[in-house]
């Protein structure tokens, strides 16, 4: 079913935009504005092929990493709380809105062995999974190099290798929900590198070494 005509309020994307978002700027380099504003901009574009509110879809999106605050283990469930917790909220929402918002902030973790338990939670998770090889493996290397600079190259390359092989190769704990979403072909993509040693190694080096500059 297509998305519904309503328009996303003009001051709840004020409110998100002035209060929410720049809160993305104290996050590793793989979590910031860019990342909230795509899965966002996914996000949108996901929920055209279903009934769902436009400004839930958007207000679960922009909220959806805000637990990076408090760090990576249990941030889907800090982001939900934090939505949960915002009073501001309760303006354009009602509480069994806000529970069902919740749960899709707390649902969107790759990692989370459940089905996400509403089309509200499918959307901002594969709209979060942004399957690109040399996104993902850039991301990858980004969040090594926040979180432990004190690796050299070889074992950041096999810290992000890694990282990627359980979440995105074949048996992965990676699931994927919207079928009109580009991501079952760019993840065939990734798991081809991903088998390529050779590949692997030449685009990785590339990679760190932009990163690494632009630290300089």
């Amino acid at each position: 079913m297509a998305l519904s005509n309503k328009e996303i309020p003009t001051d709840l994307r004020e409110y998100i935009e002035i209060n929410i978002l720049p809160q993305y700027a104290t996050f590793d380099k793989a979590h910031r504005l860019n990342h909230a504003e795509k899965v966002i901009e996914e996000s949108m574009k996901l929920a055209q092929y279903y009934e769902v509110e436009p400004a839930m879809v958007y207000t679960i999106a922009a909220y959806h990493d805000l637990g990076l605050c408090e760090g990576r283990e249990f941030h889907h469930l800090i982001s939900g709380k934090i939505l949960a917790a915002d009073e501001k909220l309760r303006k354009w929402f009602s509480e069994a809105q806000l529970q069902t918002m919740k749960e899709a902030v707390e649902d969107h973790r790759a990692s989370n062995k459940q089905a996400p338990r509403s089309m509200y939670g499918k959307i901002v998770a594969e709209a979060d999974r942004i399957i690109n090889p040399e996104v993902s493996l850039r991301r990858a290397i980004q969040y090594g190099l926040s979180n432990y600079p004190e690796l050299d190259e070889e074992a950041q390359y096999e810290h992000a290798v890694a990282h990627l092989r359980s979440k995105y190769a074949y048996g992965g704990y990676l699931k994927l929900w919207i079928p009109q979403s580009s991501n079952a072909y760019q993840l065939e993509k990734l798991r081809a590198i991903l088998t390529d040693e050779s590949k692997l190694r030449s685009i990785f080096e590339r990679l760190y070494k932009e990163e690494i500059q632009q630290r300089e």
